[in-house]
């Protein structure tokens, strides 16, 4: 009998979640499976597995389905760096160089297919309408099965946009499970969309903080999910729908520099993995792949052109409060200029000499080896500027900075990033969020640009700018595009602003089908990436496509 290997489970093994519903030993079937108490303790293991530390191929240590899904979905895009090759999955997922035996790839597979049999135990054996407490247990799962399918089909499978009848992954949608076939693209999101309608009939508030779905957050996500099958309609009725009249600016956290510290009972989130206290990691935590405060790597930053972007309005809260640069207090400006090719594997990477940049007007001169370089000042849309010089034949960027404190050992500057930092005072404790108010706002601002209604797009942008503490003159109007050549094109760049480092911009580019361009320091190659590069999805686990036959992605 074929079976996932690694997902599917006997019984129901929960993971540890500080709970005390039932002793061990009064646990069974008729309690677990006809109970409210019995639905809520599975439905509380769901969350917990998201969270804890789980072995896998003798890892454990770090080994959580959350840190592995943000590095999946954030460190191969353009928002960030990693400051030196490594041979650990900071750098495997940063580099692009993944393999089917990774315990990266395998524990996300294990955890999510775990998830989603714990979910639809309850979904099979718990009536409908037996109570409203009953009713919501049962649309958080509901929700937790769409979640972890939509997970697995944008990591695993090819975006809905690039075409419905591609290979998707594994549909499973009850706890019978003994043939394992992959089904197709839009058979999956077909079945999310049903679920996440479900979970918003089921649901109501949410049972407790944020780290428990709501009616809400199944709508927020399904905003989402019609995003990404491009039914701009549905994206804007959707929205609507949630602010029933509302205006958005009452949805969003006025304090945006403390909301990531305080996700879990924030009002703009709508759902997050929540955690407590005795939950940190440390340097296993995702705030430890970021900053380095006490404890922690401190080894992914902020991408140059990333930092370009926010540094044309410096009082943007989201870079002043949240990007935290280690600059020197020595006056001294310095470029960052790549000056070879990398002695590696990745032929097309380059290497970086740090040296100091001499004013020359509004331009800037540097020396490598005798040889002196001038970077020119190069307007950007008509109003920013960043530098360039050439190099090879090539017209290639260049940071110009004042001194930053560098990584102890690699020539990269340290660019903390404090998005998963300081809940509870704990520099590395977060309640990383999978769903917000902001994403919601933004889902249907490009849902209207894609639709022509430009106007009604950048009026929900600039609620999101207003927020951040743009001034007036930042705001955007047909009119007044900053150098922007469409509406699509500002919703993009502010997206990528709004929701750095929180997952979503590898899966806009790629579903947008735009290149990512990462031609700038970090361990990365030194290349334009193709939208259509099928290294974009991460391979089927060796122990799950060897066990039960299913198709392994191309060029793995």
């Amino acid at each position: 009998m074929k079976k996932i290997f690694l997902a599917l489970m006997a019984g129901v093994m929960l993971a540890s979640c500080d709970l005390n519903f039932f002793p061990s030993d009064e646990l069974n079937d008729q309690v677990l499976l006809s109970s409210e108490s019995g639905a809520e303790y599975i439905m509380d293991g769901c969350y917990a597995y998201l969270k804890d530390e789980v072995e896998f191929l003798g890892y454990s240590s770090g080994n959580t389905y959350v840190r592995h899904l943000f590095q999946f979905s954030e460190f191969p895009a353009d928002n960030c760096c990693l400051s030196s090759h490594t041979t650990d999955p900071l750098f495997e997922a940063t580099a692009l160089v993944m393999s089917d035996n990774l315990k990266n790839v395998g524990t996300l597979w294990m955890i999510g297919y775990k998830v989603i049999y714990m979910a639809n135990t309850v979904i099979a054996s718990f009536e409908e309408g037996t109570s409203a407490y009953g009713d919501q247990l049962l649309g958080e799962a509901y929700y937790i099965r769409a979640l972890i399918h939509l997970n697995m089909a944008t990591l695993y499978a090819k975006p809905y946009s690039h075409g419905r009848e591609n290979i998707g992954v594994p549909l499973h949608i009850s706890t019978n499970n003994e043939k394992v076939t992959r089904a197709k693209v839009g058979d999956v999101y077909d079945q999310i969309v049903k679920d996440l309608k479900k979970a918003s009939e089921l649901m109501g508030e949410s049972r407790g903080n944020k780290g428990y779905p709501s009616k809400d957050a199944a709508l927020g996500l399904l905003s989402r999910v019609y995003l990404y099958m491009e039914n701009w309609e549905e994206v804007v009725n959707t929205v609507n729908a949630m602010l029933g009249g509302a205006a958005p600016t009452t949805k969003l956290d006025a304090d945006f520099a403390n909301y990531f510290i305080n996700a879990k009972t924030s009002a703009e989130t709508l759902f997050c993995i929540a955690h407590e206290p005795t939950d940190t990691k440390g340097g296993s935590s995702i705030g430890s792949m970021y900053l380095k405060d006490g404890q922690g790597w401190g080894e992914i930053y902020a991408s140059v052109p990333l930092l370009y972007l926010y540094e044309r309005y410096k009082d943007d809260v989201r870079y002043s409060k949240l990007i935290r640069p280690q600059y020197k207090e020595n006056g001294k400006m310095k470029a960052y200029l790549p000056i070879a090719a990398q002695d590696n594997a990745l032929s097309s990477g380059r290497t970086f000499v740090i040296v100091d940049a001499t004013p020359a007007g509004d331009d800037y001169t540097c020396s490598v080896d005798g040889v002196t370089y001038t970077l020119k000042k190069r307007t950007v849309q008509g109003e920013y500027f960043d530098y360039v010089t050439n190099f090879e034949g090539e017209e290639v960027q260049v940071r110009v900075t004042p001194e930053v404190l560098l990584r102890t050992g690699y020539p990269m500057p340290m660019w903390f990033i404090a998005k998963f930092s300081y809940q509870d005072g704990d520099p590395m404790l977060s309640s990383p969020v999978i769903s917000r108010w902001g994403e919601v706002i933004l889902n249907r601002a490009e849902a209207y640009a894609h639709l022509g209604q430009d106007a009604k797009a950048l009026e929900d942008v600039n609620v999101i700018r207003t927020r951040a503490g743009i001034p007036t003159e930042g705001m955007f109007a047909a009119d007044k595009m900053h150098g922007y050549a469409s509406a699509l094109d500002v919703v993009l760049d502010e997206r990528r602003l709004e929701l750095a480092f929180e997952g979503h911009r590898l899966f806009d580019m790629i579903r947008n089908k735009r290149d990512l361009d990462r031609r700038y320091p970090g361990a990365q190659a030194w290349e334009i990436v193709p939208y259509d590069n099928p290294r974009f999805q991460y391979p089927i686990p060796n122990n799950e496509w060897t066990v039960s036959g299913i198709e392994q992605n191309p060029s793995y």
